[in-house]
């Protein structure tokens, strides 16, 4: 046998057949097969198996027995370098598994994301492979599945530069995001933004009528539109729940041309359903990659309330947009938001003669 790359395993005379054995994708994409029990990986990384058990655990992965051989190299490996974080780093065993946390939810939402467009994208014309996200194994082509399975075996070692990248990519500007939030004089634990979601009008009654395929493909390229829009303008998708898109921004005027732009360019789409926006302007708890607090609730209402084709901001945010150029407001009439209270809504358009970004040449 002959290792290539990081991890990928090639057996001598191993034909398109042997590949779509689990244990054979399993071990191209760990590097060995799996042999070792937890008590063997805990000794060999030196640490307690209750530590080992917390690790496997926070990676998301359930707790195995002591005669199961569930463990690789490639995990042994693992957790020897969280291991090294806590002694060599001076990280506390709290802060390391958080981090191993960190990454566990995020590679398993790419992991399912990328096994359901790769299923998609190799299901014969006229197939309908499953939206939901949550189980990547919901692909009635059994053929399919396995053709996806041993093409992301065979992508991995190019793909996995590419993750490396992106994140420190993300984490240099995570870093910028936050040395631009710290302030001596505040050590409060929100920051302030400009928190949006974007809503899919009559959303409920496209599903009833639409194909599972159909659906699919509408809220893929929805999410494509939104996400280019979004970050055209500086600002972040928080995250995505079918109809419906949460992003932030540091600006004011960012979040106006990114709600205005959404607004036009989904109308303008024959795939795609009208959408509404709804902004706020305020201190927000960043926890987990998430957001929280009054002002993104405040924002989810706004959009509740909205009618198709409209955005909506609160009175702080209108005022913040009242002497930037290029926009226009309208107040409407007061009214009582669940949850929330009194709130005077604005009705944000964009100014005579303004023109929006275009992203037909990125999704034509």
């Amino acid at each position: 046998m002959r290792r290539t790359g990081r991890h990928r395993l090639v057996r001598p005379n191993e034909g398109p057949t042997a590949l779509t054995d689990p244990d054979n994708i399993e071990a191209r994409l760990l590097g060995r097969p799996a042999t070792m029990g937890r008590r063997d990986v805990s000794r060999g990384a030196q640490v307690s198996l209750l530590s080992a058990r917390k690790f496997w655990h926070a990676l998301g992965f359930p707790i195995v027995q002591d005669e199961d051989a569930a463990f690789t190299e490639a995990d042994l490996m693992a957790l020897k370098s969280v291991a090294r974080l806590v002694r060599e780093q001076h990280l506390d065993e709290t802060t390391a598994l958080a981090m191993t946390r960190a990454f566990a939810r995020t590679t398993d939402r790419l992991a399912v994301w990328q096994t359901q467009l790769m299923a998609e994208a190799l299901a014969e014309p006229g197939q309908e492979v499953a939206l939901d996200e949550a189980d990547a194994r919901a692909v009635p082509d059994h053929d399919a599945a396995l053709a996806a399975a041993v093409t992301l075996a065979d992508m991995a070692d190019d793909l996995e530069p590419l993750l490396v990248y992106a994140w420190r990519r993300h984490l240099t500007a995570a870093i910028s995001r936050m040395l631009a939030d710290s302030d001596p004089d505040h050590a409060g634990e929100g920051v302030t933004r400009v928190v949006g979601f974007a809503d899919l009008v009559n959303f409920t009654a496209l599903v009833r009528r639409m194909t599972e395929r159909q659906l699919a493909v509408m809220v893929q390229r929805f999410e494509a539109l939104a996400t280019d829009i979004v970050t055209a303008h500086g600002g972040r998708v928080i995250k995505t729940v079918g109809d419906e898109i949460l992003f932030v921004t540091v600006g004011p005027a960012a979040a106006a041309a990114i709600a205005l732009d959404l607004v036009e360019t989904m109308t303008e789409d024959d795939l795609l359903p009208d959408v509404r926006v709804g902004m706020s302007y305020g201190s927000v708890i960043s926890r987990l990659g998430d957001v929280f607090g009054t002002t993104v609730n405040r924002a989810s209402r706004l959009t509740a309330v909205a009618p198709p084709r409209t955005v909506l901001v609160d009175d702080a945010l209108a005022a913040s947009l009242a002497s930037v150029s290029g926009f226009e407001m309208t107040a409407l009439r007061r009214r009582t938001l669940r949850g929330i209270g009194q709130v005077t809504p604005s009705e944000l358009r964009r100014a005579r003669g303004e023109r929006r970004t275009t992203y037909r040449e990125v999704h034509p």
